[in-house]
């Protein structure tokens, strides 16, 4: 079997930990407002070969996603100017020949596949290569190499199997994380969620932020970086706000660690949108102009993660609400909480408390996809069910005092809808439900009662709310707003507003969740600590602290 050279490695192989190193190396020190020097360079004699003419396609990184047993998607897209404002990252108008690799060894000396595959230019030119067939609960390094003499070979990335499916395999390490507004912070957290060297990363949505710089600032009065471009509504748009986010070097680390299952929420697209319901603004958009605006969003969503070709949308539908096993160990059920949402109640305002938001009929999963999750818990073998989702899911009062107030674009939208999945929770048997969920840039951890408001209903399973990678700004554990969330809301543990991530343990026996921080993201390199530790113990519901 045939392999391609790598450029500048060592004897001994690149290693685990390199793999974060060379990821902040070559083509991933672009910022914005600059790109590499092939960007620019002439183009060369005609006698020269399409690949080295190109220039460096690999400004974006690599990543993976979606393990299963025996398979993996490897993902890259070529960009050599990745800020194109026509949102083609400098590629030609035609597909290009792309070359891949997977090894057991870092130097890849010890190829397991290979195989050569295009770039479609009417995909961004991504690359989503579906391996299949592999040893299941491996760990294999990966790299792609543009076809024909003189190419480019790109970042070397980690990534691993799932365990066989009547298999314990080794205690899982599971990293999740959200939000990312490029102009509140630098993306140190990622870096740091790469160096805990997760087994698989789970994101749980605002993946990018659509809007033009300087339209929605720091709490902090002022934003360390500027988005390109306008506000995101066509493909061109959304590729170029993709690429200007995969251009930065930690987010780049920590898709070159380890295998991500994403899922979206609101800003992929817009504000607080709701299913075919666009944001309240002026002028309002037609619904022909908001399904077109969707439809580009999904289109460049897809092009941009490591997800399977069964996920490419159809127009402004996408299908991505799924499910993937991790052995015995846990299953990972992964919802969509905006493609079959109703519209928020009360026009959306926040906090609100009306009537509306307890309507029987009122979903933020749709009829179908409620069915699927609640299907797929009853039939679970697994210790641990994650509900991998975007919007909190606990009631939440936000009004401190008697008063009540929730918000509207969380579950707390659509109780009747929460509450059949908790009854289920208890009726149908789910030992272990666990349930993930951002959006709110805060710190949270949560039982999950049957009646929040009574102190004696006992949990029927466990939330877990990410903060955010950076938006909010700096942040800060305040002390007076954390005290009132609490006692306010009983069934919650943990009020954090800083910036950050979760790592958490999953073995036979218990869960263990460490909520890192940061205590800066208007200045890079801030060190992670971890505010809070909480355990769960497989067939006993509810959050110990450690």
């Amino acid at each position: 079997m045939t392999t391609f050279p790598l450029v500048s490695t060592p004897a001994g192989g690149l290693g685990r930990r390199s793999v974060l190193a060379g990821a902040a190396a070559g083509t991933g020190l672009l910022v914005a407002g600059q790109h590499s020097a092939s960007a620019t360079q002439s183009p060369g004699r005609a006698t020269k070969s399409f690949a080295s003419r190109l220039g460096n396609p690999f400004t974006l990184g690599v990543a993976s996603g979606e393990p299963t047993p025996d398979g993996i998607v490897l993902w890259t897209r070529l960009a050599p100017y990745p800020y194109a404002e026509d949102g083609r990252g400098g590629m030609p108008d035609r597909d290009v020949p792309v070359e891949w690799e997977l090894a057991e060894d870092d130097a890849f000396r010890r190829i397991v596949r290979s195989g050569r595959t295009v770039a479609p230019s009417q995909l961004g030119h991504s690359v989503h290569v579906e391996v299949d067939r592999l040893p299941s609960g491996r760990e294999f390094f990966y790299r792609f190499r543009l076809a024909g003499p003189g190419g480019e070979v790109s970042p070397v990335g980690l990534t691993r199997t799932a365990p066989a499916r009547n298999s314990w395999g080794t205690p899982l390490t599971m990293a999740f994380a959200s939000c990312a507004q490029y102009e509140h912070g630098w993306f140190t957290a990622y870096r740091r969620l790469a160096e805990e060297q997760p087994d698989v990363v789970v994101f749980l949505g605002d993946y990018i932020y659509e809007y033009q710089a300087d339209t929605y600032v720091s709490p902090s009065g002022s934003n360390v970086r500027d988005h390109m471009g306008p506000e995101t509504v066509s493909l061109a748009n959304y590729r170029q706000r993709h690429a200007q986010y995969k251009a930065d070097p930690d987010l780049q680390a920590a898709h070159a660690v380890a295998p991500w299952i994403v899922t979206w929420d609101d800003h992929e697209v817009e504000n607080n949108y709701a299913a075919l319901v666009a944001e309240e603004q002026v002028p309002v958009p037609t619904l022909e102009e908001f399904t077109a605006r969707r439809a580009a969003a999904y289109q460049a969503y897809y092009e941009n993660m490591p997800l399977r070709a069964d996920a490419r949308p159809t127009g402004a539908d996408m299908q991505l609400y799924r499910r993937l096993t991790w052995g015995r160990l846990a299953n990972f059920h992964v919802l969509d909480t905006r493609q079959f949402r109703d519209d928020q109640s009360g026009g959306d305002s926040f906090p609100t408390a009306g009537p509306e938001r307890d309507e029987p009929q009122r979903t933020i999963i749709g009829e179908e996809q409620e069915a699927w999750l609640l299907d797929g818990l009853e039939r679970s073998g697994a210790t641990w069910d994650v509900i991998a989702q975007q919007v909190m899911f606990h009631e939440h009062d936000y009004v401190p005092g008697v008063d009540r107030g929730f918000n509207p674009d969380s579950w707390d939208g659509y109780t009747a809808n929460r509450q059949r999945l908790l009854d289920e929770f208890a009726e149908r048997g789910v030992e272990n439900p666990v349930v993930l969920s951002g959006d709110v840039h805060k710190h949270y951890a949560a039982d999950l009662s049957r009646v929040a408001t009574d102190p004696g209903s006992a949990p029927v399973g466990v939330e877990l709310v990410a903060t955010s990678i950076t938006s909010g700004g700096d942040g800060g554990d305040d002390y007076a707003t954390r005290d009132s969330e609490l006692a306010d809301n009983p069934d919650l543990k943990l009020a954090n507003n800083q910036r950050g991530y979760v790592v958490a343990r999953l073995d036979r026996h218990e869960m263990r969740a460490e909520f890192r921080v940061l205590d800066r993201v208007s200045q890079p390199g801030a060190a992670a600590g971890t505010r809070a530790t909480f355990v769960v113990e497989a067939g006993h519901p509810g959050l110990q602290e450690a």
